[in-house]
């Protein structure tokens, strides 16, 4: 059934009976659990360890075979190596998501409102800023003045990774906490994805950008319609996400645009916001496979059988990233909070504490996706590529681990009745459950 059909469609009839039916039953369970946070997380590490046994195991030449095998046709400037289509290509796909989400937090969600979300949206800007200026300290002090280029690497935060971790060690912690995360690493996303487009661009194609523009202008009033229908929306995306490619901006920005194209509000007489509704039927595909496939070819760097290979453990870059992921983000998000709340009206949001923000501050430590594909914008030598995709490995497996004990240590602590001490008791302590749990 197409994504923008009335919800009401969906109950009646044939779909009802198919419903009903043991493989659409087991589609749908499938469906939930690949849209699980846990799972998403598990599959993107299971993607990345097993690029990096590859890498460097007997089958290595094969894994880089594949990897820069180029295919598509270039005429359309389209003849892009296997992890050049992962990066530009299935990356969209989950940048479409973030653009999803990010339109139903500012229309509908924790953003709507500047009050409650001053807080999240200030930590995440002192989460980037902190990182960026660490890096750049580093590199510089460590002699490398060439690895500049990566600054906006540590900046960025995985969504998906950071809410599995939370949502496997943060039971018992109040949901509160995962929605201050959520808007964080959203505001986060929005800022890396500003980041990519103004210093990570090249020469500008304006006329393929406009081209761009106008086929996004064309999916907006297409999926804003009555009846928006799947296989004429996929067309013009694939065409707005071709004339970004080849203006020369990331053509992942494509996918975010056209994400804020969906609208966050009922329409057309419709029960449920479609940025609900296009996340749900999107999300499996991004979890399950784009974001998966990138890891696999984004992660795989080779240790042996090349000369200079332990070079790379020692490269500045790889040693500044790791320092700003795990300590840089988590005095930003700590340090600004804590100065915000004390010397501001600014509070928390209810039945948080400052302490849970230490856990918090090292899962905005988990940079993967984000900074991975900055990572591969940032260089064009290998040594700095391969460097700065372990320092990503390293840092946020270390910012994993440390946010995973620190949350449960903050679960098992005694909870005030007044956590974020606004004079207030605090009446939200609901426990984290992840919601795709809750479909």
């Amino acid at each position: 059934m197409p994504v923008g059909d009335h919800t009401e469609e969906a109950s009646t009839g044939w779909s009802t009976v198919m419903a009903d039916l043991p493989h659409a039953s087991r589609h749908g369970r499938f469906r939930r659990w690949i849209s699980l946070e846990t799972t998403s997380g598990a599959l993107l590490l299971v993607a990345a360890v097993a690029a990096l046994g590859i890498a460097n195991s007997p089958w290595r030449s094969s894994y880089t075979s594949v990897s820069d095998q180029v295919i598509g046709p270039a005429a359309l400037h389209l003849d892009l190596s296997v992890s050049a289509w992962a990066a530009d290509g299935l990356l969209a796909i989950f940048f479409f998501v973030v653009g999803v989400e990010l339109k139903h937090e500012i229309v509908a969600g924790s953003l709507r409102r500047l009050g409650e979300a001053a807080v999240p949206v200030v930590a995440a800007v002192g989460g980037m800023i902190l990182p960026a200026a660490a890096f750049v300290v580093l590199v510089m002090a460590l002699g490398d003045t060439a690895a500049l280029r990566g600054w906006a690497i540590p900046t960025a935060t995985d969504i998906a990774f950071a809410l599995a971790v939370l949502a496997i060690f943060g039971r018992g912690l109040p949901v509160a906490l995962r929605t201050f995360l959520l808007t964080l690493a959203v505001v986060d996303d929005l800022l890396a994805i500003i980041v990519i487009a103004v210093f990570y661009t090249g020469s500008l194609d304006w006329v393929a950008l406009l081209l761009a523009f106008a086929a996004i202008a064309v999916f907006r009033v297409v999926v804003r319609s009555a009846r928006p229908r799947w296989w004429l929306l996929l067309p013009i995306g694939v065409i707005a996400w071709v004339f970004m490619h080849a203006s020369g901006v990331h053509a992942t920005i494509a996918g975010v645009l056209l994400g804020l194209c969906v609208t966050a509000r009922p329409v057309h007489g419709e029960s449920a916001a479609r940025t609900h509704r296009f996340e749900h039927a999107v999300r499996p595909v991004s979890s399950g496979f784009a974001l998966p496939v990138f890891a696999f070819f984004a992660a795989g760097v080779t240790f042996v059988g090349g000369d200079g290979d332990d070079a790379v453990l020692t490269q500045p870059v790889l040693i500044a990233i790791i320092v700003a992921l795990v300590a840089g983000k988590l005095v930003g998000v700590l340090g600004v909070t804590a100065l915000v709340t004390r010397f501001t009206k600014l509070r928390l949001p209810d039945a948080i504490g400052l302490r849970d923000l230490l856990p918090v501050g090292f899962l905005t430590g988990i940079g993967f996706t984000v900074s991975l594909l900055i990572s591969e914008l940032s260089f064009s030598d290998s040594a700095h590529t391969d460097g700065a995709t372990i320092g990503v490995l390293t840092g946020t497996a270390l910012a994993a681990i440390l946010a995973a004990v620190t949350l449960r240590w903050d679960a098992r602590k005694a909870r005030h009745r007044d956590m974020n001490e606004d004079g207030i008791v605090d009446t939200d302590v609901r426990p984290i459950r992840d919601p795709a749990e809750e479909t």
